[in-house]
Parts: structure tokens; sequence; C-alpha cells
């Protein structure tokens, strides 16, 4: 019994092993060569695009899955997007029946210019009902229900206007319609994490928004919606909790005058104008945070001595036992503005209250300070830039400012009326007439002299 059934084995494996062959022969004979591969994907990345490419090396793996790898890409223009490796893991079955389905896309070294990637924008393939036209592909070969399993990234650089360059690290898995079932994308290589991870509910168009930063959370639910005009509308509604500026700001290669840790709500929202326009909806994005410092410090203003010596003050520190406000960030074809509202501040008997619009890292804006509970309102400008910013007092402040200066040799000095803008209320209204009066007394001069004649 026992040789009879070793045989069968043995008989079972050898069929097994030439079926495999003969399934290799098949694949192999239905796939192009690794030089073919090369030329077609560059031929059809030209005519989509209008940019050429070049691709140094393409390689079918058939063992132990169905596997093609291509590195070394690189688009012909000034700065080009390069590519160091990427792979597809394909599934064999419906390999066979000309059916494209991946169980996974790795890439890895990936460099994307900001001035390069805009050379594409509009010109990429109209999806189609199910997404098929997401990927253009030769007759008779078609796209799976969910074409793509996950995909997986590693050292993906965006490099800014600036010259900023910020490496990301992350991973999707797809549901049927190119619906991200969960993704996680994560800043590479800060000291504290700085991650999204998203996680669809109940096959929804809703996802559980989870944000980690400066060492505190940005939680909340996010969602995709199709307006009945067509558009698609992206939606969230996140809680920052105890996120330390400084740390957060420094992870995206930024500078802040503020430092300290917010909470607060944050209500996001973007539109594009189709499914195909996927990058307006990072391009057109608006945020409003409103949000709560507590304790705060401004790093490099101090507003004491802006207000006690009536000139423009650079460096410093003022600190805060309270900053509040609601900021607003609008994307734009030049950059995000930044507008702060309703600011307020309170650091004992000094409170302050203001405007500051931030865009291309200029600041502009005004701020009023009041001493002792509003008795005195100082109003200053704030202008400058995010690693040199500077208060002055406002035109209208600043010849009463002058004269206050005198009489107000700190903050915590009551004057009792607003500085530059009521200067006549705080000498009172003779006083400032008097003065042309008593200047014109030395024209009498010359008649005192007229006895030596």
């Amino acid at each position: 019994m026992k040789l009879p059934l070793r045989r069968w084995l043995l008989g079972i494996a050898a069929a097994l092993l030439l079926g495999a062959g003969a399934l290799v022969w098949v694949v192999s004979t239905r796939l192009p060569t690794d030089d073919e591969v090369a030329a077609r994907i560059a031929d059809t990345f030209e005519k989509r695009f209008g940019v050429a490419l070049k691709v140094g090396g393409a390689h079918w793996e058939l063992f132990p899955v169905p596997m093609l790898v291509l590195t070394d890409i690189a688009t012909d223009q000034p700065r080009p997007i390069t590519l160091r490796r990427v792979s597809a893991q394909l599934q064999l079955a419906p390999l066979l029946r000309r059916v494209i389905a991946v169980d996974e896309i790795e890439i890895d070294g990936l460099v994307l210019p900001r001035a390069s990637v805009r050379a594409f924008r509009g010109k990429g393939p109209k999806p189609q009902e199910g997404g098929a036209g997401v990927v253009a592909l030769p007759a008779p070969w078609t796209l799976a229900p969910v074409p793509v399993e996950q995909v997986r990234w590693r050292d993906v650089s965006w490099i800014d206007r600036r010259d900023i360059s910020l490496a990301y690290d992350g991973d999707i898995r797809f549901d049927p319609g190119w619906r991200p079932r969960q993704a996680r994308i994560e800043r590479a290589g800060t000291p504290l994490p700085v991650r999204l991870r998203l996680d669809r509910q109940a096959g929804q168009d809703r996802w559980r928004t989870r944000i980690d930063a400066g060492g505190g959370t940005w939680n909340g639910v996010s969602r995709l919606e199709t307006l009945p005009d067509g558009k698609l509308q992206l939606s969230a509604d996140l809680e920052p909790r105890q996120i330390d500026i400084e740390s957060l700001v420094q992870a995206f290669g930024r500078r802040t005058s503020i430092a300290g840790r917010f909470s607060g709500t944050t209500r996001l929202s973007a539109e594009a104008a189709s499914a195909e326009e996927l990058g307006a909806l990072v391009r057109n994005l608006h945020t409003r945070t409103t949000f709560s410092v507590q304790p705060a410090t401004l790093t490099k203003l101090d507003v004491a001595k802006a207000v006690s010596t009536a000139g423009i003050s650079r460096g410093g520190t003022t600190r805060l036992d309270e900053l509040t406000g609601t900021l607003d960030t609008q994307g734009t074809e030049d950059g995000v503005v930044m507008q702060y509202s309703n600011l307020k501040a309170r650091s004992g008997v000094l409170t302050a209250s203001g405007n500051l619009k931030v865009f291309n890292r200029k600041l502009d804006g005004e701020i009023a300070v009041d001493l002792v509970d509003g008795v005195v309102g100082v109003p200053l400008k704030l202008g400058g830039t995010m690693s040199d910013p500077e208060l002055s007092l406002t035109g209208a402040a600043l010849t009463g400012a002058a004269i206050g200066s005198a009489v107000l040799p700190g903050v915590g000095t009551a004057i009792g009326a607003r500085v530059g803008q009521q200067v006549q209320k705080l000498f009172g209204t003779d006083k400032p007439k008097a003065k042309p009066a008593n200047r014109a007394k030395p024209a009498a001069r010359p008649t005192q002299a007229a006895p030596r004649q």
C-alpha cells in the first residue's frame, strides 16, 4: 500500500510541475518582452501627456508570483520627475484572461517637483463608470472591478515652490470605485509622528480620520460626496487636541512665531469639477480652525517694547496666558492664504485683539493692545515676514505715541485715554493750541536790541 501511495503522490507532483511549466509558457507567450514593455510604457506616456519618458529598465518576474518591475524612470523636463523603482504584483488567473488585477504596487524613491507636476494638470485619463478609465489599456486588456488592491510607497518627496523637499511614506487599500478602504500617510524622519490614518465606515463614503501631530491628536470624520451637478465635494470635521505648534510646523520645514499647544475645532471643505480633477481637491482646500493656546509665547515679538517705545520692534518674546482666534486657510494657484481673525490675547493686565493675513510668508495685520482691562488701546501694525516679524505703531498713533511714551515708561502704567488717537483728551484741548504762541516769542528779540543803536 505504501509503494502505490508514494507513486501516486509523485505522479501528482509531476503533474503539478508540468502544469505549472505549461502555465508559465502560456503566460510568457502572451506577455510582451522586457524591452517591449519599456518602449510601450514610454510611448503611451508621451502620447497621453505630451512629455517624453525614459524607462531605464523593465522586467517581468513570473515566480513566485507574476510581477512587473520598472526602474530608473524620469520625465524629459527641465526639472524631471524621477522614480527609482516601482513594482506591480499581479494576480495570475485574471492575467490569463487578459484582465489586470494587481495585488500590490510598491513605489520607492519618487521625486515630485511642483513645477514639473503642474505640467500634467488636466491631461490625465478620464475615469469611466467603475473607474475603468483611470488606466488606459490596449484592447482586449481590461481592468478588474478592484484593479489595485494595495499601494505602498516609501521616500516619496514633494518639492514646493520654495524648494523645500518633504518625504512621505504610506499605503492605501482600495475598495471598488477606487475608494480607499484604509489609508496611511506619514511624514518620514520626524522626531514626533506626523501621521494621517483613514478607515472607511461600513462601505459608505465616510472615513474615520485620525491624525497624530505635534504630540497631540487631530481626529474626526471625513466625507466624500458626488453632487447633483457631478462635482466632488470633500469635507471633514476634526478636533485638534494639545498639538504643539512648533513641532507641527517644523515637521513641514517651516518656522513659526508662536509657541504653545493648541486645541479647538476644524472644518475642512474642498470641491473638484469631476473625478478626473482629484488634484483640485488639494489645490482648492479650505479649512477653518477655531483655536485656543494656553499658555502661548510670541517667540519673535516683544509687544510691551513696541508699546512703550513707540518704535518698530523686532525680536524679543511676549508671554501670554491665553491666545484664541480663528484661522482660515485657502489654497490658491500661488500658495496658501492664511487669515487670522478675532485674535484675542491675554497676559495679566495686558489684553490685545486683532487680525492678521499671512501669504507667501509675508505678514499684514493690526493689533490693538489694551492696558488695564481696556482702559488704554494702542493700535499696532504687524508686518515683516514669518522669520522676521515686526511691530510698529500705526500712522494714526505715531504723533501721540511719541508724547505718550514720555508718560508710559512701562506697559502697566494707566494713562486713561487712547494713546495717539486721543492726544487732545490726554493733554487737554487748550494745551496743543498754546504751543504755537510760545514758539512765536523768540520773534520779538530783534525789538529788544533796538536801544543799542
